[in-house]
Parts: structure tokens; C-alpha cells; sequence
């Protein structure tokens, strides 16, 4: 008998028909996700899951589904899947980097000249027919080329943006990591590696690409943002959890810093209302990898995991490779 899978949310037809070729697949159809509840009643008596990054597996999930071997999440950021209990309980875990990176820097980059140039308030009073003259100052933004962008978070995605910005806009770039680029990696983008609070006093453009953890979690809140200048716009195409909304729109509201771009969100899909009123934010739904292409990949890669965790072959992109020698 094929081992039995759960596809906990709908996935590309051709995804399907591979895992479909080594697993009895129990697919989820629908757009919205499984509660916590359903979700542990579908996966009960199930070896593999194949989830995206709104389905939680904690050590309790874990524990009501002891036949669980293999957690193969269709996203780069894995802050829904408890690693170390499903470590502990020789349950593999896998993501999906690189294959997003292109993609997401791009819109990151998007997301950033949008920003800073009032794209989202421009639009929004054109359609209302609020756009009644010209005036010298009318809808004038910031200076993207030539301007200071700071990167926190200096991965792969970080490092792409961090092209873009030196190559494509002629932008002095800055960054900060846990640890420091080797020499010819800053040379190669052209970056230069300051301290968290130089960074932020510097940055004319913050952009967030570091990974959620306990650590991150609101490492940019209020008396991070009073560091930053008056004119300076914040980026985050990370995870939601890192930025404190409430201090990010209580000074968006006061103009102590000039505008935000989000695509994340602490509580998504839910949206800490008080973004939502504010002109000087531009707010999209997590979507800075959305591109067919580049969906297709990080679906086709998760299977790829999956088949391999599950016939006993290395996967591609093991989070928890200790497993595999246990």
C-alpha cells in the first residue's frame, strides 16, 4: 500500500499527479485553511503532510499524529512548524529557499519604491477624484537613487535587494546581520556592515528580510523606530511579528518616519486596523512571491521533499537533517 499523505491546501494539478504517483493523497481543495481542529483529523494515521506556512505543527499535533515522518512546508520561512519537537520525535522537516529569491526581491524592491513615492496614496486619490490640480510639492516622495538603503537581515533575499539597489539605483548600502558577510561577499555587493542602532539612524530606506524567531520577534518597536530619521521609510517583506504594528502606526500617524511598505502582518489575514487608515502606508497581502513561475517551483520543491523523505533519499532542503542518521 502507498503511504498516505495529507495536501493541506490546494495545490498545482501537475503537484498532484507527482506526489499522487507514490502516495495515496488526501488534497485539500479549498482556499481557506484547516482549523486546528480539522487539521488534526485529517492528518491523523497520515506519513507525510505537505502544508504552506498558515498550517501550525506544534509538539500537541505531533503527539495526536504518531505516524508522522515528514513535514514539507511550500515556504522559505518555517516560524509554523515546531523544528525541535518534530526533531525530537524523528519527524523531518523541509522548506523551500532560494527558489523565491529572484522573485521576492524584486517585489521587495517594488514594494520600496512604492512607498517612497506615494505610488498607493496617488492612486487612491485619482480614483476618488480628488485630483483637482498641480502644485510643486503635490504627492512628492523620497529620493530612491543615490539614497541610503539599509538591509536588516542580510541573506539571500537581503543580498539580491541589496543588488538592486547598489547596481540598479546607485544606492549606498548598508546592512546588519547576526553574522557579518565575508569581505568579498561585501565587496561583490557593495555593502558595507554597521551596527542595528547605526543602521537605523542611517537608512533612508529600512528593508526587513530577517527570519521570525523568539529573538526577532518586535525587534523593531518603538524605541527602534525613534532611532530612525523623519523622512525614512520601512520595508517588510519578512514576517509580520518582527515589526511592533501598533508603534509602527502610532508613528506613521505622528510623521516621526515618513511612510511603510507591508506585506506581512502579525496577526494575517487579519490587519492591525489602525494600518489601515493611515495615507502613509502601502499594504499588500503577503504576496512578495507571487509570480506563477516562481509558485509552481516552491509547490514542485515541497513535493520534491516529500517523495524523497518518504522513499528514504535525502531531500533537496532538509531543515532538520539530523533525522536522516537517526
Amino acid at each position: 500500500m502507498k503511504p498516505k499523505i495529507l495536501v493541506a491546501r490546494r495545490a498545482p494539478a501537475e503537484v498532484l499527479d507527482k506526489l499522487a504517483a507514490h502516495f495515496d493523497v488526501d488534497a485539500v481543495q479549498g482556499e481557506e485553511p484547516l482549523s486546528p481542529e480539522a487539521l488534526r483529523e485529517r492528518l491523523a494515521g497520515k506519513a507525510g503532510a505537505y502544508i504552506t506556512g498558515t498550517e501550525r505543527i506544534t509538539a500537541e499535533l505531533l503527539d495526536a499524529c504518531p505516524d508522522l515522518r515528514a513535514v514539507c512546508t511550500m515556504s522559505v520561512g518555517y516560524n509554523h512548524i515546531d523544528v525541535a519537537a518534530c526533531t525530537a520525535r524523528g519527524v523531518l522537516v523541509t522548506n523551500t529557499p532560494d527558489v523565491l529569491t529572484e522573485s521576492t526581491a524584486d517585489f521587495g524592491f517594488a514594494l520600496l519604491m512604492a512607498t517612497a513615492r506615494r505610488m498607493s496614496e496617488g492612486e487612491r486619490l485619482l480614483r476618488e477624484g480628488r485630483w483637482k490640480s498641480w502644485g510643486w510639492d503635490f504627492l512628492a516622495g523620497s529620493e530612491v537613487h543615490g539614497s541610503t538603503l539599509a538591509i536588516l537581515g542580510m541573506g539571500r533575499i537581503g543580498q539580491a535587494i541589496a543588488r538592486r539597489g547598489r547596481f540598479g539605483f546607485g544606492m549606498n548600502v548598508i546592512y546588519h546581520n547576526r553574522s557579518r558577510l565575508a569581505a568579498d561577499a561585501e565587496a561583490e555587493l557593495g555593502a558595507r556592515y554597521v551596527a542595528k542602532d547605526e543602521l537605523l539612524r542611517q537608512a533612508d530606506h529600512l528593508v526587513l528580510v530577517l527570519p521570525y524567531s523568539a529573538e526577532s520577534h518586535h525587534c523593531i518597536a518603538a524605541a527602534e523606530i525613534a532611532l530612525m530619521k523623519p523622512t525614512a521609510t520601512l520595508i517588510n517583506v519578512a514576517r509580520g511579528g518582527i515589526v511592533d504594528e501598533d508603534a509602527l502606526a502610532a508613528a506613521l500617524r505622528e510623521r516621526r518616519i515618513a511612510a511603510a511598505g507591508l506585506d506581512v502582518f502579525e496577526g494575517e489575514p487579519r490587519v492591525n486596523p489602525a494600518l489601515l487608515t493611515l495615507p502613509n502606508v502601502v499594504l499588500t497581502p503577503h504576496i512578495a512571491s507571487a509570480t506563477l513561475p516562481t509558485r509552481i517551483a516552491m509547490a514542485q520543491l515541497a513535493a520534491d521533499n516529500l517523495v524523497a523523505a518518504l522513499t528514504s533519499r535525502p531531500p533537496p532542503t532538509p531543515l532538520n537533517p539530523q533525522v536522516l542518521s537517526a
